[in-house]
């Protein structure tokens, strides 16, 4: 559907409050850019990282009276009467297309690619993942799951266990599988993550050694030979007492989903029990391995 964008350049001091009133004013989403064009995409959490010189965009659907729009907020204190502003039409674009064709083969490690699955294997005689991630989390691109793709091509999964905790997409999971391990449980507390990965390992001819779990459904007394985690330091932490039974002695543990300055308090939470790696460290983020003590 079509959009229309109005932007009002601000301070960063001042641009959460403008948020608040395009909101009430009626835009489904509000962004901000510095004024050189450089937008704010990923800020830490907690954060919200802002310019001195900043511009505030409210998008809304374009059969929206914009002039109604203006003159509510003109009642606002930080605008005025005549504030200036700038209206836009949006191009409409397939922004599901648009995200496919800007996914591309990626290769991880030595013997690892992740490829979306409506575009042609680059290497045939490669370990090819094929992957739609649809609704879940993982596609490869971002630091954590790269770093854990890279950890897994590392090992030899030949005939190994593997537990997937937090398994999103399927990506790791599925990696893991064609990597050599022989069967891989995956769990995830979101459904939507569960359907996800079960299409994609069908997808790529693995789903009969792949099992699939809600955390209510897990079966008891899980172990595997390596254990993978790839979700947030604070679940990281708060599950270590279940997360760190699962590897079995001599196991190999792979976390991630941590900030670099998060990954102290969660090697803390598991140096009991394991013999730890030094930390592996991608863009701000961080990856946090060891073996299970005997």
């Amino acid at each position: 559907m079509p959009w229309i964008q109005l932007k009002i350049n601000t301070t960063g001091n001042d641009a959460e409050t403008l948020s608040d009133a395009l909101i009430e004013s009626g835009a489904v989403s509000v962004t901000f850019q510095d004024t050189h064009d450089n937008p704010v995409f990923e800020p830490l959490p907690g954060e919200t990282l802002l310019w001195g010189d900043t511009d505030a965009i409210g998008l809304y659907d374009a059969e929206t009276d914009m002039t109604e729009v203006v003159a509510m907020l003109e009642n606002e204190p930080l605008l005025g009467k005549g504030f200036v502003h700038k209206i836009e039409q949006l191009e409409d674009k397939d922004w599901e297309r648009e995200w496919m064709d800007n996914f591309h083969p990626m290769r991880f490690g030595e013997r690892l690619w992740i490829c979306p699955s409506w575009r042609d294997v680059p290497d045939p005689t490669a370990v090819n993942v094929m992957l739609d991630p649809g609704l879940a989390f993982g596609t490869g691109t971002h630091p954590t799951t790269a770093m854990c793709l890279q950890w897994l091509d590392s090992l030899d999964l030949t005939d190994k266990t593997v537990i997937d905790f937090g398994c999103g997409s399927g990506i790791l999971a599925i990696a893991a599988l064609k990597l050599g391990a022989k069967h891989v449980v995956g769990i995830d507390i979101d459904p939507q993550a569960i359907q996800a990965s079960r299409d994609n390992a069908e997808r790529n001819g693995v789903s009969e050694r792949l099992s699939l779990y809600l955390p209510k459904d897990q079966p008891e007394n899980l172990s595997a030979d390596v254990v993978v985690a790839n979700i947030l330091a604070g679940p990281l932490r708060e599950l270590a007492p279940l997360i760190g039974v699962l590897p079995v002695a001599g196991g190999r543990l792979g976390l991630s989903g941590i900030l670099a300055s998060q990954a102290q308090s969660v090697a803390d939470a598991y140096q009991d029990k394991f013999e730890l790696d030094a930390v592996a460290e991608k863009e701000e983020w961080c990856r946090i391995t060891g073996v299970k003590k005997a």
